[in-house]
């Protein structure tokens, strides 16, 4: 096992690029993970990774030494607490970072639950949407250009696994993967008349989700086959992205398990 306490190593100078360059990760289509939630959930889909870093400080953890124990010696690198605090994207680092190939997960042929994602850009947002989204069985979620990078420390740790189970396209075209979408393409307005609750979600069905601030394109609001508004009678005008995008898909959720055949007596 290697140990590293120089910033001019050359696999440091390689983490700390695919640490905070997400035009680094997408030319090597390598991300890193950080702490042991996030390899546990890597390791779990069948995923190995290509390389783990450790502080020096984290080799006593027991939750730590367990995952380690499904890593060969070439794969371990160690790093002084100093170099490693440099590339964690926390302030309080687990102590281990995990280089991973970019996951390219396939949709279903023919999905029918899918996210359509256009520019929104606070990661922490990116990553809950994204949580919620594989929690809720979501199929593809499809993302604009000018969304946050999915595989982006914060993102991912956001994401909690989310990852690792559902199918992610960056730099997709919402207009047309709307057109093609054989089910209804659902846009939140606050000027829509029909309620989310009003609405049959049991057949094939893709929600659009916009920017924070901004929401839909007009181009994408015309995409859409339909609109729909969040009831909301308090007294705030509008909801945090991953809010809206959460209530909508277990909205969804929530409608397909009612229209299941119960038990019979």
């Amino acid at each position: 096992m290697k140990s590293i306490s120089s910033r001019e190593n050359p696999l440091f100078k390689q983490l700390k690029k695919l640490a905070e360059s997400g035009r680094e990760r997408r030319k090597a289509d390598r991300t890193l993970l950080d702490g042991t939630h996030l390899l546990t959930a890597c390791l779990a889909s069948g995923q190995l990774p290509e390389l783990v870093a450790v502080s020096r400080e984290a080799w006593d953890k027991t939750e730590i030494r367990a995952l380690l124990a499904h890593v060969s010696a070439q794969h371990l690198v160690e790093l002084s607490p100093s170099l490693f605090a440099e590339i964690s994207p926390v302030e309080s680092p687990a102590g281990l970072l995990a280089v991973i190939g970019i996951p390219h997960l396939k949709p279903p042929a023919n999905p029918d639950f899918c996210l359509l994602l256009e520019d929104v850009q606070d990661p922490g947002n990116l990553g809950a949407i994204l949580r919620s989204a594989a929690a809720a069985g979501v199929q593809a979620a499809w993302l604009s250009a000018h969304c946050a990078d999915a595989w982006a420390p914060r993102v991912l740790r956001g994401g909690m696994g989310a990852h690792f189970v559902l199918a992610i396209e960056e730099r997709a075209n919402l207009s047309d993967k709307a057109a093609a979408f054989a089910g209804m393409t659902i846009a939140t307005s606050l000027e829509a008349a029909q309620s989310l609750y009003d609405l049959d979600l049991t057949g094939p069905v893709a929600f659009m989700v916009g920017n924070e601030g901004a929401g839909l394109s007009a181009g994408l609001l015309t995409a859409a086959n339909t609109r729909v508004r969040i009831p909301m009678p308090g007294r705030i005008e509008s909801l945090n992205a991953a809010a809206a995008a959460s209530i909508c898909l277990f909205e969804r959720v929530r409608q397909v398990g009612l229209a299941l055949p119960g038990p019979r007596s």
